[in-house]
């Protein structure tokens, strides 16, 4: 063993140290480990930052992006109504769960997926009447499987597609991981929604209660494409009943009916008072293609002298006049001493001095009798305000208003929702029919993202995770520093001699086993790029083809089932689930076992030694 090798094994045995240790950040690791190959020589300087430009690199922070787009349009919510089925049973509902939670992290980021899905697979547990812990545990199994679909749904894919490239064999395409991860998929999702869930421990949630905004009370109009036209109240409240919205008044030719009879039949034009959180508010508008009456744009009345002398600030305080800058939705108290005490929104003249919306109020259970923009705010109301972030930070600087602590707000776009689903379609078809490779064909897709508004620009940087690019970009370096100093073929040729045998399928089977091990201890995205050089290793080694086992390196880096640390969803469902370390095991382990009886024997059928 040389001195180069002996140094880079004991980076790589420090580095994979620390993973397991848990006391640093994965991204302050990865960094550590490439200084420390610079330092010593293992990485010549001017390659040290190489690995930023890396395709796949660029494709993870890309796929983020998107992610964030389908997100923000409330895309992936109305997939979510459309799929779903609201009254099934168990087998049928958990099937119907997990499916789209692992159809979405095919073409999303299964951690942006796995957020997405939560509430409801915590609705889904509360109908069920089961712990939220026996829902939530299979959903993030279910969209890690999911994961290993496509070319695009998990960094070791990706990462994996990077070393096959390096190794003269071209990229992996985006549909090559189907074969094989779809079957795994199928036959696991199927194996958790039949018995699986009820391995996963009975707990209750150990999350602290968080702070409960309680129902909103806003107004919506019925425009002349909404589906509530001809129901009656009591028609509109039943459908809506799963998300706890009602009606408290109805406004009807600038006639206030609080308490309306639930007989009356909806009109357009109708204006509904409705009382509900904001989750709940976001489905209602989308089921019943309903308008929030602060964003109703009046229709323009022919050119008048007097139109055209229209003041600024009526043209201001005009809904239709706001300009479409990139806006949030922020959640602000009023404080006692808040300077807005005792005035309404049409006091306050909120497009005039800020540009801003103020979209719903919430008063301690009690419903304002006031129209929204009348009302006159009192001490302890919250406040549910749309508008650029710069004008929300200066109307509470200017007000004396506490924001909330920030959550995922989101209201429903169709045009954007499709905007979004069509950017995100056009990108994968140009990758599968080879037009593009993935992080042009993906940065493409970011580009055209920014420019129609479905991820504002000064929200693509923070939807990238970037202790995840960091730790990758950090990492290829030294995976380049193992193959170039021989450690990798030093250790394939170990593992294949006194491990394997020189039996080519009991290697594959020590390369599938070690990564899915090193996957539920550290991130999956690190023990891709640690494992990829062996697997090359081994197969020359062999004299094979590298394709099954880097294959076998991407499925064994997705299958994290055995601890909270393994992959991010995991650790998401902790809190939510009151889960323990030890209780992931009990569903994981079995799922593990099945993923490798499954893969093995495909992996040598799709893509033979």
């Amino acid at each position: 063993m040389t001195a180069p090798q002996m140094m880079i094994l004991g980076v790589l045995a420090l580095t994979m140290g620390l993973f397991l240790w848990g006391r640093l950040r994965h991204d302050v690791v990865a960094l550590s480990s490439l200084m420390a190959c610079v330092v010593t020589g293992l990485v010549p300087a001017a390659d040290a930052f190489v690995g930023f430009g890396h395709p796949a690199v660029i494709t993870v922070a890309c796929v983020l992006v998107l992610s964030q787009g389908l997100q923000n349009t409330g895309a992936v919510d109305a997939l979510t109504r459309a799929v779903l089925p609201r009254q099934a049973g168990r087998f049928v509902s958990m099937i119907a769960l997990l499916g789209l939670g692992a159809a979405l992290s095919g073409f999303m980021n299964n951690v942006g997926a796995m957020a997405l899905l939560m509430p409801v697979a915590m609705q889904l547990a509360k109908r069920l009447e089961l712990p939220p812990g026996l829902v939530l545990m299979p959903l993030a199994f279910g969209t890690i499987l999911g994961g290993m679909m496509t070319l695009v749904g998990t960094p070791p894919n990706l990462i994996v597609s990077g070393f096959r490239d390096a190794a003269g064999r071209g990229p992996f395409g985006m549909f090559d991981f189907a074969p094989v991860g779809v079957t795994v998929a199928v036959l696991g999702i199927a194996a958790i929604a039949a018995i699986g869930w009820r391995l996963v421990p009975r707990r209750t949630s150990a999350r602290a209660s968080e702070f409960d905004a309680g129902a909103y009370t806003t107004e919506v109009r019925v425009g002349e494409k909404s589906k509530a036209i001809g129901l009656t109240l009591r028609a509109f409240e039943r459908d809506v009943e799963s998300s706890d919205a009602q009606i408290v008044a109805l406004v009807r030719n600038d006639v206030r009916l609080l308490a309306p009879h639930g007989g009356r039949i909806i009109r357009e034009d109708d204006v509904l008072v409705l009382e509900a959180d904001v989750e709940a508010l976001a489905e209602t508008l989308s089921v019943f293609d309903l308008t929030l009456e602060a964003d109703i744009k009046k229709a323009k009345a022919p050119k008048t002298e007097e139109a055209e002398t229209k003041t600024d600030a009526e043209a201001a305080e005009d809904p239709g006049s706001m300009d479409e800058r990139d806006t949030v939705l922020r959640e602000l108290a009023v404080l006692p001493s808040a300077s807005i005490v005792g005035m309404s929104a049409s006091d306050l003249h909120l497009r005039t001095r800020y540009g801003l919306n103020l979209l719903a109020v919430a008063r301690g259970g009690q419903a304002p009798r006031a129209r929204l923009r009348s009302i006159k705010l009192k001490s302890g109301d919250l406040l549910l305000m749309q508008g650029p972030a710069e004008s929300l930070s200066e109307f509470i600087h200017d007000t004396g208003c506490v924001p909330l602590g920030e959550r995922e707000l989101r209201l429903p776009s169709r045009r954007m929702a499709i905007t979004a689903a069509g950017i995100m379609g056009v990108a994968v078809v140009l990758v599968t029919f080879g037009v593009l490779p993935a992080a042009a064909s993906f940065a493409l897709g970011v580009l055209a993202s920014m420019l129609f508004r479905t991820v504002p620009p000064r929200q693509v940087y923070t939807a990238i995770d970037w202790p995840v690019i960091v730790l990758l970009a950090a990492l290829i370096p030294v995976a380049g520093a193992m193959q170039s100093t021989g450690a990798a073929n030093l250790l394939a040729e170990f593992l294949v001699t006194h491990v394997a045998q020189g039996q080519a399928i009991a290697a594959l089977a020590v390369i599938l086993i070690t990564t899915m091990f090193l996957s539920d201890v550290m991130n999956n995205a690190a023990t891709a790029a640690v494992m990829c050089p062996i697997a090359l290793g081994i197969s020359a080694s062999l004299g094979v083809s590298p394709d099954s086992f880097l294959m076998a390196v991407a499925i064994g880096a997705s299958c994290a089932f055995l601890t909270p640390i393994g992959h991010q969803n995991n650790t998401l469902i902790l809190g939510p689930g009151g889960f323990r370390f030890g209780d992931y095991w009990k569903l994981g382990l079995p799922l593990e076992i099945l993923v490798v009886a499954i893969s093995l024997p495909l992996l040598l059928i799709v893509w033979p030694l």
